[in-house]
């Protein structure tokens, strides 16, 4: 397995379909580690692992019904979405300086801290409803 190299120049994408089960959130990150290891990105595993497992763990936990991990790399970019069934926008991510004595809930200010970029969007096409939340990390 390539362990550093040149920055990968093609896109590239992959979806990762999950049971509503906390173990997905293992293989979730598993995968994860293995794709971008794969396409030579090892620098970028140990944060978007994080990331990724944030983001799943939020969709798995929250929801119902499955889930679904987006990896996109393209112009120097990976995207790590996390999609649920849920369309109801995710809750605002409390100010670090106030979750770091909570137990739960710090999700999402862990994403905004480590992520280049960070968001959500409702979605409705081809039958899938839901949401997508997504961080961007970028490759330099």
């Amino acid at each position: 397995m390539p362990e550093t190299g040149p920055v990968p120049s093609e896109p590239w994408e992959y979806c990762l379909y999950i049971p509503n089960d906390p173990r997905a959130v293992t293989v979730s990150r598993r995968t994860l580690r293995l794709i971008l290891t794969l396409h030579g990105l090892i620098r970028l595993v140990d944060v978007a692992e994080l990331l990724a497992a944030e983001l799943v763990s939020n969709a798995v936990r929250h929801t119902k019904g499955p889930a679904a991990l987006r990896l996109r790399w393209a112009s120097g970019v990976l995207r790590i979405g996390a999609w649920d069934a849920d369309p109801a926008p995710p809750e605002p991510p409390v100010p670090w300086e106030r979750s770091v004595d909570l137990e739960d809930g710090r999700g999402l200010a862990l994403v905004k801290a480590c992520a280049d970029l960070w968001g959500w969007q409702p979605l409705s096409r081809e039958g899938n409803r839901g949401k997508v939340v997504w961080c961007e990390l970028a490759a330099g």
